[in-house]
């Protein structure tokens, strides 16, 4: 059964796949954004999220920002439940397991998000959170 998105997403990713994996226009134009799709925690269906990444050497990296929402996105519960997942990066399918990263490796890679993606900078004065940090590791 196909995943239902939203009008969107389902531009937003038409426009990804078109444009070799990144945006072409308006705010996420030329943004390192991946097609993250995660088994529901509580539903067990699949949900689509579009997420920022930042690469950490053969890794990807996501942060639980929700714009520092005081809550996590959902797809961080979904993660937690089912960390074996898929995404789509550059266009290319990928099996992944997703890891939380915790102390001075979290606090290294959130630098390094807000590094490359300076909006980021702004979500921990929004929220009393510490925001979590996820890394994709390629399955197989």
């Amino acid at each position: 059964m196909a995943v239902q998105v939203d009008d969107w997403t389902r531009t937003l990713i038409d426009d990804m796949r078109a444009h070799g994996g990144r945006p072409s226009s308006g705010w996420a134009a030329g943004k390192p954004l991946l097609i993250l799709t995660t088994k529901g925690a509580k539903t067990a269906e699949e949900r689509v999220a579009i997420v920022t990444y930042h690469v950490d050497g053969n890794r990807w990296v996501i942060a639980a920002s929700k714009s520092g929402a005081d809550e996590n996105p959902a797809w961080y519960y979904n993660l937690k439940a089912n960390p074996e997942t898929t995404i789509e990066v550059d266009n290319e399918q990928v099996r992944v397991r997703a890891t939380e990263v915790t102390g001075s490796d979290r606090d290294r890679l959130w630098n390094d998000h807000v590094a490359e993606l300076p909006e980021f900078g702004e979500y921990p004065k929004k929220t009393d959170r510490v925001i979590p940090m996820i890394v994709l590791e390629r399955l197989g």
